[in-house]
């Protein structure tokens, strides 16, 4: 790698981990396009394996800031968790089947269709003191793992650590505050990312020197990141329609990319 490649390298985790740490997401749905198109990535695989490995290892440092802050809901995050990673081992091993350029095409679109689920206006949960309990197990269990599973399958086939997608479906499964679905969310982007990442590095698509300096920018970004999400609490609304933005228009890019270029 070269020096410039470094930086951008570096620069592309910090960018990763101050995403997980604001909003509990938005890791490889940005880090696959950085690692493609900034950095210089030239099979789409390796991007995707090495993201993993990256995001995975960021968020559980953002992971353990939450924790230290008591925004996890453990038990649901865990449930959810353990579904999503049955679902990214199967999505990972379907993933790496399918053509590369195919596989950024809908990797572009799904990042169109997240941004736009983001721009609708959502509720914050209105039970902040919600647990899976003996007594609300039957009524939390079968959305928690359906919703785990679904999401750890698009998790792993695109190589995403789903967050974007985890914290809507946790609200929508438990109606907890929007800060807590964030932290609880961490759970299983670590979980979905280590899980995609073990399936990709045993096909030899991860570059560890390039992971190794994503981890080291997404640190850094994530402590800010993290410090900035319990700042402005009362403004998540407003980032997320402007992070959405973001989404919409780096999905329009990476389709344009991979399907004209």
């Amino acid at each position: 790698m070269t020096l410039l490649q470094t930086a951008l390298a570096l620069a592309s985790g910090g960018i990763v981990g101050f995403s997980l740490g604001l909003i509990g997401g938005g890791g490889s749905i940005l880090a696959v396009p950085l690692l493609v198109y900034v950095v210089g990535v030239p099979n789409a695989h390796v991007a995707i394996g090495t993201s993993a490995v990256a995001v995975a290892a960021n968020a559980a440092v953002s992971l353990f800031g939450h924790a230290r802050t008591r925004t996890v809901k453990w038990p649901c995050a865990l449930v959810f968790a353990v579904s999503g990673m049955i679902g990214a081992a199967l999505g990972a091993q379907i993933g790496k089947a399918v053509d590369g350029a195919r596989l950024l095409a809908a990797f572009g679109s799904l990042m169109i269709v997240i941004g736009l689920l983001l721009l609708r206006p959502r509720k914050s949960g209105a039970d902040p003191n919600i647990k899976l309990s003996r007594g609300n197990m039957l009524g939390l269990m079968p959305w928690l793992v359906g919703i785990g599973l679904l999401v750890g399958l698009l998790s792993g086939f695109f190589g995403i650590g789903g967050g974007f997608l985890v914290v809507p479906g946790l609200i929508a499964a438990t109606a907890m505050p929007l800060i807590n679905a964030i932290g609880s969310s961490l759970v299983s982007v670590t979980a979905f990312g280590m899980t995609t990442a073990a399936s990709y590095a045993v096909s030899g698509f991860v570059d560890w020197p390039l992971a190794g300096l994503f981890v080291a920018g997404g640190a850094a970004g994530g402590f800010f990141g993290m410090r900035l999400a319990h700042r402005l609490s009362h403004h998540k609304h407003a980032l997320s329609r402007i992070f959405a933005a973001v989404v919409i228009a780096v999905g329009i890019y990476v389709v344009v990319r991979s399907v004209w270029l």
